[in-house]
């Protein structure tokens, strides 16, 4: 068989379909937004018409990108990574700013470009060309595993520098690719409890929160007991049942003495059984658990500016954000997704989307089109082709030999994930509003671009499984 036959027959057609199909959607629901005003499906002066074009170029690149060899990435990828910090370094210097972050190079004739996007891609590479180094191995080298960490840590601390601080958040599903080369899952489990410890701190007052967390020791105190007598267990039952009725009828002051009580006896019962040890360990995560509770809950009601604090309110408690002020954007979003019922109002038809009644409705809100002119049925059918395009991108990673390809599959996973979950999230209220667009269905050159590199790259990658690179 011929080189460009083999070529042929090892290229990933699934993934390819996959990206065209989710890519052509994306550009019927952008003319779809702005239908009622311009029609002509052909208008370059348009959102829709601009969309084209970036699909146009995003394909051409795509093309040569497969073209080039594959080593080229491999022997490049820190010089790539390289010159995309730069990027991001000159942008806070010369870059435009809209809606108070300097995130974007205005570019005559075509647009914007936002270079944390090509960022995405640079980082997928320095860190697989990184974890496939000689002799690295982050599940036992210290040195190594924070170096893997800078790696990431350093675009995502430029972003936030940009005021970016949605398309920051996208570098941390990263450490789902440090995960899968070896770093500890204890340091995730710690992470885990950061993030709840967070979102408690946000949903509840100070002693509601201490009120919680006693609660929980004990629970921990009463299962590492070898003895578990019944009565024990009816008494924590007595304090859980207490504790929600002391939430229902706002009396945390007494529930708080009763799980303090409780838990001190606990104390006392161990400390006395030479379990001396798990008291200690217990006690001080304890008093760190509160702490850290208590700054964030500080910090959200003294230290965030207004804007700051209601976004995270529309997300934890939308009932306390007006729905025609900070939390208009969700209230229309779910209003136009309710609206689609379970078949939609039809392609052309939403009556919310042609009256553009949700803003950025073309970029971070563009699910909102999907759900409201084709219904439950139409949202299903692309949240399947999207999964179907994560998982067989996991799929690609695993039949790889080499681990360069192995780990930068695993980045294009992770951010696909991250951005396909928490924009489809957002739209519904499940997620908070950062600000960051749907893989190539989103209104958007450089995110289009962005992700048919990411894509464009695997598949070269994979298509060279069978040989050493």
């Amino acid at each position: 068989m011929s080189r460009r036959g083999q070529t042929t027959r090892e290229t990933d057609w699934i993934t390819i379909i996959l990206y065209l199909i989710l890519v052509s959607v994306g550009f019927l629901m952008v003319y779809s937004v702005g239908y009622s005003k311009t029609p002509e499906m052909l208008d370059f002066s348009t959102k829709h018409g601009n969309q084209l074009l970036w699909i146009i170029i995003s394909l051409v690149i795509g093309l040569f990108t497969i073209i080039l060899d594959a080593r080229f990435f491999r022997i490049f990828a820190y010089p790539i990574y390289g010159f995309a910090m730069i990027l991001l370094l000159a942008v806070l210097l010369f870059g435009v700013e809209i809606a108070g972050s300097r995130s974007w190079f205005d570019l005559p004739g075509m647009g914007r470009l936002q270079p944390s996007e090509f960022a995405k891609f640079a980082t997928c590479l320095g860190l697989a060309a990184f974890l496939s180094g000689f002799n690295v191995s982050i599940s036992r080298n210290t040195k190594q595993r924070w170096q893997a960490i800078g790696i990431i840590v350093i675009p995502i601390g430029l972003i936030f520098l940009q005021g970016d601080a949605g398309s920051a958040l996208v570098f941390m599903a990263l450490f789902l690719v440090l995960f899968r080369a070896g770093m500890p899952a204890m340091l995730y489990m710690i992470g885990g409890v950061i993030a709840a410890l967070s979102v408690l701190a946000l949903l509840f007052e100070p002693l509601t929160i201490l009120a919680i967390l006693l609660l929980f020791f004990s629970l921990v105190y009463i299962a590492n007991f070898k003895e578990k007598q019944i009565w024990w267990l009816l008494a924590f039952t007595v304090l859980v049942t207490v504790t929600w009725l002391g939430f229902q009828y706002d009396i945390v002051q007494y529930v708080l003495a009763l799980d303090g009580t409780m838990l001190l006896l606990l104390m006392v019962i161990a400390w006395q059984s030479k379990r001396r040890q798990l008291v200690s360990l217990v006690s001080g995560i304890l008093v760190l658990s509160a702490l850290y509770s208590f700054s964030v809950n500080y910090a959200f009601n003294n230290i965030l500016e207004p804007h700051q604090q209601n976004r995270i309110k529309v997300w934890l408690k939308p009932s306390e954000v007006d729905r025609l002020g900070a939390g208009y954007n969700l209230y229309q979003s779910k209003r136009a997704i309710g609206s689609g019922g379970l078949t939609g109002r039809g392609f052309l038809r939403g009556q919310i989307t042609q009256l553009n009644y949700v803003p950025e409705q073309s970029t971070d809100f563009i699910f909102c089109t999907v759900g409201e002119e084709h219904g439950f049925f139409g949202s299903a059918v692309l949240i399947l082709l999207y999964i179907g395009l994560i998982l067989r991108i996991t799929f690609i990673a695993e039949r790889q030999r080499e681990l360069f390809t192995r780990y930068y599959a695993y980045g294009v996973a992770s951010i696909l994930f991250f951005h396909f979950f928490v924009n489809v999230g957002m739209t519904m209220g499940v997620m908070p509003i950062i600000g960051i667009p749907l893989p190539l269905v989103s209104y958007g050159g450089s995110s289009l671009l962005s992700f048919t590199i990411l894509l464009a790259v695997l598949i070269k990658l994979d298509n060279t499984r069978l040989t050493r690179i």
